[in-house]
């Protein structure tokens, strides 16, 4: 699929977001997603038939739950756009997301058929939409990707990775690697691609050196 890079006047001010702590989506970045609740098949239902986009974004542990039993959000996530959808029998949507860029959470606004709505600022990331060609410490990530995953017990394809450009590289360990959500909130929030490398590569070089691993991604 070609990509698509909008104009900033094409990214809509208010968006649908998908609560989802431990699952990290950045600009570039593809996620898959298995959707079952009630409240976000309509939000993916109303989000096909409205742009195709709505926003991930990690729920905030260090702050208390809303009235309503929702977690309190983080102040920045990222805009997916719709790149696949498939319709299971059992009435389950599988789909994948493809980062568009990150916003800013101005305000949260009243939900719409039980999933969360917020008003979105990408002014301060509206370098996402630009082509990323600073470069990034590809041999060093590559050098500790294969002890972080020995430690934490994990098989991964290697070929796979090592193919990676230094960009997807980066994108795609910073989604799928086992970091904890205060870890994956950092990689998000990082101001550029090497910055976000760097952080990448001391998260590897930490991991390899033992720990647990962050409790599974929760819906809130």
């Amino acid at each position: 699929m070609k990509p698509w890079h909008p104009l900033p006047d094409q990214l809509p001010a208010e968006i649908a977001v998908f609560p989802l702590s431990g699952a990290l989506l950045l600009p570039g970045g593809r996620l898959p997603l298995n959707i079952f609740e009630p409240r976000y098949l309509a939000m993916v239902l109303d989000s096909l038939a409205e742009g195709r986009m709505f926003g991930m974004i990690q729920g905030d542990p260090s702050r208390p739950r809303r009235a309503d039993g929702g977690s309190a959000i983080f102040g920045v996530g990222c805009l997916g756009r719709l790149s696949s959808f498939a319709e299971m029998e059992d009435g389950r949507l599988l789909i994948t997301l493809t980062g568009v860029a990150r916003f800013q959470v101005m305000e949260e606004l009243p939900m719409r058929r039980g999933y969360r709505r917020v008003r979105a600022d990408y002014g301060p990331f509206l370098a996402d939409l630009e082509p990323e060609t600073l470069p990034v410490p590809r041999a060093d990530i590559l050098q500790a990707v294969r002890p972080f995953f020995a430690a934490k017990g994990l098989e991964v394809n290697h070929e796979a990775i090592e193919a990676l450009s230094g960009h997807a590289l980066v994108t795609t360990l910073a989604m799928v690697c086992p970091f904890t959500v205060a870890e994956k909130q950092a990689l998000l929030e990082a101001n550029t691609l090497p910055e976000r490398a760097s952080a990448l590569l001391a998260l590897l070089r930490m991991g390899a050196l033992g720990g647990e691993l962050p409790p599974d991604a929760r819906p809130s």
